[in-house]
């Protein structure tokens, strides 16, 4: 059973308002800064095993970012990707933002762009952007330190993804096994995602110079698993199982768990229901009006889930994943990205400034809010 935590008294009343019928007004959105600013964790005895929670004060790392996708990082210093700028920013303790570097060529138009990051030992940074002949992963080398980080040359890891001014997936992290993955959305050509030839609707697996590991399920092909529409988040659990959260069209959104050379269904199956025909079924799913599950971490033994349409950070217990309660339901707005901070923390990154919300004091943000023990 989905549970929801107790909200605070500002949120309760627009709860109480939505229920209503009534609307909560325009000054809504412009008073989120002032909202979520506590929450009550459920009773340990509650709780799953290794389950965390969020719990205390939600504070600001930044704010007045403009249109924020991914956060990454490098020895605790936030690096952060804005989405239609093509910036890379460094954030200071005091969340000042400074310029890192901007990405060449980046090509802005709907959902495109700079989208997801990720860091390899401190000194690599890998960006997954929108081209002009498509999407591409290249790798930066990181020169400097914490304060005067900048980026090298870049180097290509991998080309030519499909892309559109929709559905270009953009999510890329590093595995356990030290690999890079690479989730590519359907651009738009939906037949593409069960296409093993093809790299839309798929995650791709590669190493971080971009070669295709002798290991992947299909001999030559960087292809890792297949029948994707949209896939945002990616996070492993400690026993290596691997999540990742998916956008869906008219019905369901879904957290799969996802294992090599199997296919999700798209787009002869959403949601649940495609077993029979040999697909795999997600481990839970909500409908789309309620989720847009954008970015994933799995922190300890749980997977928190940023969510857009739904304006809600959901927690997953590794150990019942069919199972979910949910974090500042409406709080904070579209919520883009999570992961795990330092010192015990959860961040996550709201995204009001992208052209589909509405921008309240002070967003964009990357806010910050401790886990239980």
């Amino acid at each position: 059973m989905r549970t929801r935590t107790a909200v605070p008294l500002a949120s309760l009343a627009l709860l109480v308002l939505t229920l209503a019928g009534c609307s909560a007004g325009p000054d809504a959105e412009d008073d989120r800064s002032s909202r979520g600013s506590a929450t009550a964790p459920p009773a340990p005895d509650d709780l799953a095993s290794g389950e965390v929670v969020p719990t205390g004060a939600v504070t600001d790392v930044a704010t007045d970012l403009e249109a924020p996708w991914s956060v990454v990082l490098v020895d605790d210093t936030p690096l952060v990707s804005l989405r239609d700028s093509g910036d890379v920013l460094e954030l200071a303790e005091d969340g000042t933002p400074r310029t890192v570097g901007t990405i060449d060529g980046v090509r802005h138009g709907g959902e495109g762009g700079l989208l997801g990051l990720a860091v390899r030992d401190d000194d690599e940074l890998y960006v997954y952007s929108t081209g002009e002949d498509g999407n591409r992963v290249e790798r930066y080398p990181l020169t400097g330190d914490a304060g005067s980080y900048g980026l090298g040359d870049p180097t290509t890891v991998i080309d030519d993804l499909p892309a559109n001014s929709f559905h270009n997936g953009g999510r890329i992290a590093f595995g356990p096994d030290d690999m890079l993955y690479v989730t590519v959305g359907d651009a738009g050509d939906r037949s593409e995602a069960q296409d093993r030839d093809a790299l839309a609707g798929k995650i791709l697996r590669v190493t971080p110079t971009g070669d295709v590991p002798d290991d992947n399920p299909f001999d030559g092909s960087p292809v890792w698993s297949l029948g994707h529409r949209n896939v945002q988040g990616l996070g492993w659990a400690d026993d290596g199982t691997m999540f990742a959260s998916e956008f869906g069209e008219n019905a369901f959104d879904e957290l799969n768990v996802i294992e090599p050379g199997s296919d999700y269904g798209w787009p002869e199956v959403e949601g649940t229901g495609g077993t029979d025909q040999g697909f795999v079924d997600p481990v839970q799913q909500w409908t789309t009006d309620e989720a847009s599950p954008s970015g994933l971490a799995v922190v300890d033994d749980t997977v928190f889930i940023a969510n857009l349409q739904g304006r809600v950070l959901r927690s997953v217990p590794v150990s019942d994943p069919s199972t979910s309660r949910e974090w500042f339901a409406d709080d904070y707005g579209r919520i883009r990205t999570v992961l795990e901070g330092p010192d015990d923390t959860l961040w996550f990154v709201t995204n009001n400034t992208d052209g589909r919300g509405s921008a309240g004091a002070g967003d964009d943000r990357v806010l910050s809010v401790g886990l239980s023990d």
